[in-house]
């Protein structure tokens, strides 16, 4: 599904795939955890550059401590958790074994001081996950109001689920599902700032920042939950030729939404990609080509 300047200019779909059909995102939800959060932030609950309210970590001398929530958010906390998939592997494990992924993602050690060492890892979407669970009553009913009448609720995303694991918390980084048209609703809202029908759902200016460089990515690669075609200094970009604000939720299987902030375009490809033969590089720049003044 491509939108341009909100309206949908195409749309096209395998058999027996429809625009009725949920798909799983993987991991673009941690996208839609970027805005549970966002809108706690909004709500003065939850500050970026204070602690980040874990539990575990605020015994005296914890030197997990002094991880923020703004680290959090730019994969930059320090834990060590390993994003490899396999049998006994933290991220498999986190996922498929534990009654709670996010405590399980916050037992991890701290490996490198918070903020200075950028690190991939679906462990810390479910921290933030974890998080938001906690700060919205605790419970799994409580949570799913949350999301439905903060977020889905307002942008129309009637197909939208994000499943939790065993203990009623969202599984931030991984298990959600929504039509291409919901997802690319989705991706119009980022596109809008947060806005939604002259409603501000998250704080001013917060996809600005979501969208731009953690400090700690050296490549520019990455955000706030979010890829990034920033490059350090014009270089490392992954779409060389595309430009250089695009920003982009990404998930396992080559599933991406991709907004053009400046020519308005938000770009959806759901799919189930097992190998490196979907180019998205050319899509885009197709897409680009086709419709970029």
């Amino acid at each position: 599904v491509v939108l341009h300047r909100g309206r949908v200019v195409a749309e096209r779909y395998a058999e027996p795939f429809g625009p009725g059909t949920p798909l799983l995102g993987w991991s673009m939800t941690k996208s839609i955890t970027n805005a549970l959060v966002g809108i706690l932030v909004k709500d003065g609950v939850l500050a970026l550059d204070e602690p980040a309210p874990v539990p575990q970590w605020r015994e005296t001398g914890d030197v997990r401590g002094g991880i923020t929530l703004r680290h959090l958010l730019q994969m930059s906390s320090g834990l060590d958790f390993a994003e490899i998939y396999g049998p006994g592997t933290d991220a498999t494990n986190m996922l498929f074994t534990e009654y709670s992924a996010g405590k399980y993602a916050a037992n991890a050690g701290l490996e490198f001081p918070p903020g200075t060492f950028w690190s991939y890892s679906s462990g810390t979407s479910n921290i933030l996950a974890r998080i938001v669970f906690e700060h919205v009553g605790a419970s799994p009913q409580a949570v799913y109001d949350f999301m439905q009448t903060r977020l889905f609720q307002p942008l129309g995303l009637d197909s939208m689920v994000v499943e939790t694991d065993s203990s009623g918390a969202p599984v931030g980084s991984s298990f959600s599902y929504a039509t291409a048209r919901d997802w690319a609703r989705l991706g119009q809202f980022w596109l809008q700032d947060g806005v939604w029908e002259g409603e501000r759902i998250l704080p001013e200016g917060w996809m600005a920042w979501s969208s731009s460089p953690a400090p700690a990515a050296s490549h520019g690669e990455y955000g706030a939950q979010f890829w990034l075609n920033a490059g350090r200094e014009g270089e490392h970009k992954s779409f060389p030729e595309l430009p250089s604000n695009l920003y982009f939720a990404n998930g396992y299987n080559h599933q991406s939404v991709v907004v053009f902030p400046d020519e308005e375009i938000v770009a959806v490809r759901l799919g189930f990609t097992t190998d490196n033969s979907w180019d998205l590089g050319a899509f885009l720049q197709g897409v680009h080509g086709a419709l970029a003044p």
